[in-house]
């Protein structure tokens, strides 16, 4: 079976409002079918990196923070935002010093995946980073407040078992990273 084209066709397009980490806009679309959708809302982000980060003692690397939209304080991976003109790996590499003074190690992408693909434009890169080691203080922005645990894997994959990870971005390479090490 041949497999269609089904693009949609912008017909106009109208900023709502840019920010530094955040735009939207309001697009016309014609749709395959020739109907047309008259406000499609798009975000528009920059590209997102997250990091699974294990020392050399076999300790994976963790945060924990306050997140205001869910007014909960979660366990996550060290991550962050692709600075214009910054390669991911490169982000990752910066993240993880940033907010946790870890940093070395053995680096691999371990997978990309889209936030939420029909109304956001970014990308999320997700890295394994292995021996890392303490290397430097935390260098952290003025609105973080960010707190380092270094917990073995099996704790690790206990939490995510029951489900105490919250941000799905994490989440899906963790579940990555244990399928084959279990």
């Amino acid at each position: 079976m041949e497999l269609k084209d089904k693009s949609w066709t912008v017909i106009e397009t109208e900023y709502l409002f840019r920010r530094p980490w955040l735009t939207a806009r309001r697009d016309k679309l014609l749709l395959p079918n020739g109907k047309i959708h008259p406000e499609y809302y798009v975000l528009e982000y920059p590209d997102w990196v997250n990091v699974i980060a294990v020392t050399k003692d076999d300790d994976f690397v963790l945060v924990r923070q306050y997140r205001y939209g869910i007014r909960q304080t979660c366990f996550e991976l060290v991550a962050g935002v692709v600075e214009q003109g910054e390669a991911p790996l490169d982000a990752a590499k910066r993240e993880l010093l940033e907010e946790t003074g870890f940093g070395g190690g053995r680096w691999t992408e371990l997978m990309s995946i889209a936030p939420n693909a029909s109304a956001m434009t970014n990308l999320s890169y997700s890295f394994l980073a292995v021996d890392v080691e303490k290397i430097d203080a935390q260098h952290l922005d003025e609105t973080e407040d960010i707190d380092v645990f270094l917990y073995p894997k099996e704790k690790v994959y206990d939490m995510l078992s029951r489900g105490e990870f919250r941000q799905a971005l994490m989440v899906a390479p963790l579940w990555k990273y244990f399928s084959g090490r279990m």
